[in-house]
């Protein structure tokens, strides 16, 4: 079972404090050690100045003197430090009383002539230097020992000390680390308390952001920011349910009813053919509408894929507005175009232009008066295909126009009154606008007619 993060913050904050402990009892020792080698190194290498000194006043006197000197120096020493000097036949000069007991060799000489090495005298550790010195000639062995005795049990104190309290600190330190790591997660347990309470109900409930800008704030934004996505997604996802199903509701209704009312009493054939004919027209619109929500269900989804191709829009322009002729030909309305000569490529999936054209072209034809005028024009502007499409039909209100590219909006009555519309189109517009990367927008004033500007990417050139 896994541990709670206090527990694991706790767990690798004692693995860390142990590790760094005894990374310092290690230091701290090898450091002491150093300190105590290189104290008593000094101290004998002061020693043999002092003998040497005392020989080079002495030697021209005679042994007897040098003797004497050492003798009294020997006893100024006592219980402090030891001395041997001997001369260039071995023969001993002075000699304190340990060293006449054996000790080891000592070790190679550095590089001013002196030798060191730690042994037992008399039962007590030594540090014992030697060098050889010449005075006027006589060449002289000298020997100097200080008791390291005093420093190796102070050492020896500090490893107890540190046997001793560094556990305690450890644990100490650990003790105070898991309040401390209490502390620090106090703020999330909080944001963790919020965020049970936040239900589909309540999505506009926020998380409270801590005033210190740190991870805790980034977190609290985080989630806040995310709850806005969600709130906004789920008000769509209710809006287009209900838009959906109030948009549904009407035709089915109107079919059911045209067949309960033939099924009534008998008809003649001329009124089963108008009944039936009514129930195809709807039944046209709500396929076309159900073919447009699934088109919006899968492109929130993801689920829908477009096939990118480089195409020429010229060619598909021309056999759009040659459609769209055709259908204004029966209001009487004329449509001229204005095509830039030469290719205009563009990255896109050809199915998807097409249903883009068509949808814009559709309605022009559907909101412009008989009589009218719809004018479409391509060029090339700044590196993107632009496509206009303007027409002379009843216009959009300024406080409409922002809104129509939202799904399942229409406009004022006068707009709502015209047959086939279900609010989806320009939003399935914009949808394939934006996968493409373009830009469509729309200017248009009540009783002055529209102008939809659709600008998208021109290919490069390979």
């Amino acid at each position: 079972m896994k541990l709670p993060l206090r527990a694991r913050i706790t767990a690798w904050y004692f693995a860390v404090l142990v590790v760094a402990f005894a990374s310092f009892a290690w230091i701290s020792d090898l450091g002491f050690q150093h300190s105590i080698e290189t104290t008593v190194n000094d101290a004998s290498r002061a020693n043999l100045e002092s003998i040497q000194n005392v020989l080079k006043r002495t030697a021209p006197t005679g042994i007897a003197e040098i003797q004497r000197e050492l003798d009294e120096l020997g006893t100024v020493w006592a219980g402090a430090a030891l001395l041997e000097v001997s001369d260039a036949n071995g023969k001993m000069l002075f000699q304190s009383l340990p060293f006449k007991n054996p000790y080891g060799a000592d070790n190679p000489a550095t590089g001013d002539g002196i030798s060191f090495v730690t042994t037992n005298l008399d039962n007590l550790q030594y540090r014992i230097a030697t060098r050889s010195v010449d005075i006027g000639g006589q060449i002289f062995h000298v020997r100097a020992a200080v008791p390291t005795e005093p420093l190796d049990q102070a050492l020896d104190r500090f490893r107890l000390i540190l046997k001793e309290t560094l556990p305690f600190l450890v644990i100490l330190a650990s003790l105070a680390g898991y309040w401390l790591s209490g502390r620090a997660l106090a703020p999330v347990n909080a944001i963790i308390e919020t965020a049970r309470g936040v239900g589909v109900q309540n999505l506009s409930s926020r998380l409270a952001v801590p005033p210190a800008n740190d991870e805790l704030r980034r977190l609290s934004e985080t989630l806040n920011a995310m709850l806005a996505r969600l709130e906004s997604s789920v008000k769509r996802l209710t809006q287009f349910t209900a838009d959906a199903s109030h948009d549904l509701r009407t035709p089915i209704a109107l079919i059911r009813t045209s067949a309960e009312l033939s099924l009534r009493r008998p008809r003649t054939e001329a009124e089963y053919r108008e009944t039936l004919a009514r129930i195809l027209a709807t039944s046209e619109e709500t396929t076309h509408l159900i073919e447009n929500l699934l088109a919006l269900a899968r492109a929130d989804s993801g689920a829908s894929e477009l096939h990118f191709e480089n195409i020429d829009l010229v060619p598909r322009l021309e056999k759009i507005s040659e459609e769209a002729a055709i259908l204004a030909s029966g209001k009487g309305i004329e449509v001229t175009r204005e095509i830039a000569t030469g290719p205009m490529r563009v990255s896109a999936d050809p199915a998807a232009i097409d249903r883009l054209l068509v949808i814009v072209f559709d309605n022009a034809v559907k909101y412009t008066p008989r009589g009218g005028r719809i004018a479409m024009s391509l060029s090339n502007g700044s590196g993107s295909a632009r496509i206009e499409i303007r027409d002379s039909g009843i216009g959009i209100s300024e406080k409409d126009l922002p809104h129509i590219f939202e799904r399942f909006y229409r406009a004022d009555q006068a707009r709502s009154r015209e047959p086939g519309g279900s609010g989806l189109g320009l939003a399935i517009a914009r949808w394939i606008v934006d996968l493409h990367g373009g830009l469509i927008e729309a200017e248009s004033r009540l009783g002055g007619g529209s102008l939809f500007r659709i600008s998208l990417p021109v290919a490069p050139n390979r």
